[in-house]
């Protein structure tokens, strides 16, 4: 549950204080996902142009590097504290900028600076990196490693990623002759050598101004904001095709939230498994990678992909006059309800119809309608929200319906028919868990239908159909506002099955009717707000 966040600026001039509070200000956007340290990467006083050709006499000094335990709050006071002491000009200002940012939920090691990210190839930061995940192999990894002489600081499962990148260079520039290897090609062979599930930012001294990410299992996107009106749109990115390579002023984003972007930008590319995207020179290339190959530092292909517009605003991220995120989302539930059902359930008009209306699932009922079976896979909160909608579904839909852990389906190879219809829940849509189940379902040659909150998201684009939950943004762990709207979004899925069945149209309608008088009963509810306080405290 670690956050990611990376900043570059191109042909925009920033000052350093500016640099380090975009970087802080991402890592406050993820604060939500829980974290016991944080840390930064930035360039030192020297940073080369872009245009200027690499040597061994202008090569940039290493990137500084700041990591602390505890909240981000303790992050910013200890890096203007070090800034102090070592006189380090804040309003240097940089045209080209390459920062990253990280905060971490301790899975390998205590929470300490040394566990921190990013973490490094050695004393130098020649590579740094920030990851969110877990290398399921890095002890085989860091066991050959510490052979080549490497030595290991942290308890980490990261830290082999940013010295496997370090050996993977110092090879290549040992017998590259002519030949210079580039960022693109050093992060591939140490994708190639990665086991487990990854989201990675990469930052070197080798390669100034550039970035790399790549994904594997855990979200990943990229933000994009242009500041020249009459530049290319920007809208397909490919390989060799740096957009707007002639110059234009841009700032670039990556993090693991699009709550992080936002505030910046609403165009952005969803990373998806296997692309590693490069970020030099003001543009965009995405190679995709395939770990079946096996020519060494060979190229790989290209691929071409679209920006999409983010469909939330800043102040769905806000807290207002909230105390914490969760009592916001918990309030909003009235407003989130109707947006979910809005323009689907139908009540009214000459016909005096009740009716339900799901335009992502139109094409597909008949099939639905002809399943074997339903099997809700999801986890955690998303699973609960199946178990609760399960009964509504079976009496409506007349088909049996089973439920699945997604992991737990994973571990049993459980059976999944081709006449099945599997319909995968997930808030964010993006759940690692569930992504296998439904790569194991799609393998088996199920009907895939998602529900999520996130449109864009990788069940939504990977299922046949589904249905957008439109809960709005949920920040608060604990989720509220996006499982009452799953709930409902199953019911009126439910009624959508059932909507031939003749018998059941009584029943069908008393729950159209319940469903439209639904959010006035949570907002009568939410009146007791300060009664349930007064009771919670024996008052």
């Amino acid at each position: 549950m670690c956050g990611i966040f990376a900043y570059l600026n191109y042909n925009v001039n920033r000052e350093r204080r500016y640099i380090l509070q975009v970087l802080f200000n991402g890592l406050r956007r993820l604060e939500y996902r829980g974290y016991d340290s944080a840390g930064i990467s930035i360039d030192h006083s020297f940073s080369l142009d872009p245009n200027t050709p690499k040597s061994s006499s202008n090569s940039p000094p290493p990137p500084l590097v700041f990591r602390q335990e505890g909240n981000i709050e303790s992050l910013v006071k200890s890096v203007y504290q070090e800034v102090a002491e070592t006189e380090l000009n804040l309003e240097e200002c940089f045209s080209h900028h390459a920062g990253i940012a990280h905060t971490r939920w301790a899975t390998h090691g205590e929470p300490a600076p040394r566990n921190s990210h990013p973490q490094s190839s050695g004393s130098g930061n020649e590579f740094l990196v920030v990851h969110n995940g877990v290398i399921t192999n890095y002890e085989a990894l860091k066991e050959s490693l510490v052979r080549h002489g490497f030595t290991f600081q942290s308890e980490t499962d990261t830290e082999v990623i940013p010295k496997l990148a370090k050996y993977v260079y110092d090879k290549a520039k040992e017998g590259e002759g002519d030949h210079t290897i580039t960022f693109s090609q050093v992060v591939l062979e140490v994708m190639r050598h990665l086991e487990g599930a990854y989201a990675l930012i990469f930052k070197s001294q080798h390669y100034p101004n550039e970035l790399i990410a790549c994904k594997r299992g855990s979200p990943l996107l990229l933000g994009v904001k242009e500041f020249n009106e009459n530049a290319s749109n920007g809208s397909t990115f490919q390989d060799d095709n740096f957009l707007s390579k002639s110059g234009h002023a841009k700032e670039l984003f990556l993090s693991s939230d699009a709550n992080a972007v936002v505030e910046h930008t609403k165009k952005v590319l969803v990373i998806e498994d296997g692309e590693v995207v490069h970020l030099k020179d003001g543009g965009v290339s995405i190679l995709k990678f395939d770990k079946g190959q096996h020519g060494g530092l060979s190229r790989v292909a290209s691929v071409q992909r679209a920006l999409s517009i983010l469909e939330m605003e800043v102040e769905q991220i806000n807290k207002g006059n909230y105390k914490h995120y969760m009592q916001k989302e918990i309030h909003e539930q009235p407003e989130s309800l109707t947006t979910t059902m809005r323009g689907r359930l139908l009540r009214g008009g000459s016909c005096k119809a009740k009716t339900v209306l799901l335009g992502g699932l139109k094409d597909h009922l008949k099939t639905i309608r002809r399943s074997r079976r339903i099997v809700f896979i999801g986890c955690g909160t998303s699973y609960n929200a199946a178990l609760a909608a399960r009964p509504i579904l079976e009496e409506l839909s007349g088909i049996p319906v089973t439920m699945e852990i997604a992991s737990d389906l994973l571990d049993r190879q459980g059976p999944i028919y081709r006449e099945d219809t599997a319909v995968f829940v997930s808030q964010s849509g993006e759940t690692a868990d569930s992504l296998s189940a439904l790569e194991y379902a799609l393998e088996n040659g199920a009907l895939c239908v998602g529900i999520t909150n996130t449109v864009g998201s990788a069940i939504a684009r990977n299922t046949h159909c589904g249905v957008h939950i439109n809960a709005g943004a949920e920040i608060g762990v604990a989720s509220t506002k996006a499982y009452t709207s799953q709930i409902v979004v199953m019911a009126m899925l439910a009624l959508a099955i059932g909507g031939d069945t003749i018998s059941n149209q009584a029943r069908r309608e008393a729950i159209i009717d319940g469903l439209f008088e639904l959010p006035n009963k949570v907002r009568e509810v939410l009146k007791l707000d300060q009664t349930m306080k007064d009771l919670a405290q024996g008052n």
